[in-house]
């Protein structure tokens, strides 16, 4: 089965060691900067921060909410988050990068996930294409927010 990658990427005005604490911490810090929609909540099943948290996650698209259960993993602590689907279908990786010096932060989210082929998958890559793009980059000016300190609103 074909594999398709969904990314978005910004730069933003918050130091990347504090954003990565933010995606890292599933407790507080990811759950305040999931758009809602579509995404319902986030639910820690085991663990909290970083590599050896389990969480179940529910995301409503088109009509359909979904449940999914992930994994995660911190290949480059610090810098690379690594969220695995427990069927191995979805793979959602967060990384951080530091620019000036530190005090601003790259951040790429990208999701690769099977997709069939021919029309359905097609069609199927562009449905998520147009839904998680956008939600990824509402995701980022968020997560700009909450590493800044400033409220969220």
């Amino acid at each position: 089965m074909a594999t398709h990658r969904v990314s978005a990427e910004d730069v933003i005005d918050a130091p990347s060691d504090r954003a990565y604490a933010v995606l890292a911490d599933y407790r507080v810090g990811h759950p305040s900067i999931l758009p809602k929609p579509p995404f319902v909540d986030l639910v820690v099943e085991e663990g909290g921060v970083g590599s050896g948290t389990v969480i179940r996650f529910r995301m409503k698209a088109f009509g359909v909410t979904r449940t999914m259960r992930a994994a995660v993993t911190e290949p480059e602590p610090g810098r690379v988050l690594v969220e695995t689907d427990v069927e191995g279908k979805v793979v959602t990786t967060f990384v951080v990068d530091p620019t000036d010096g530190g005090r601003r932060a790259r951040v790429t989210i990208s999701t690769d996930m099977e997709v069939g082929g021919r029309l359905l998958g097609w069609l199927r890559r562009r449905l998520v294409d147009r839904l998680l793009r956008p939600v990824y980059l509402r995701e980022i000016a968020n997560l700009e927010t909450v590493a800044a300190g400033r409220a969220t609103g």
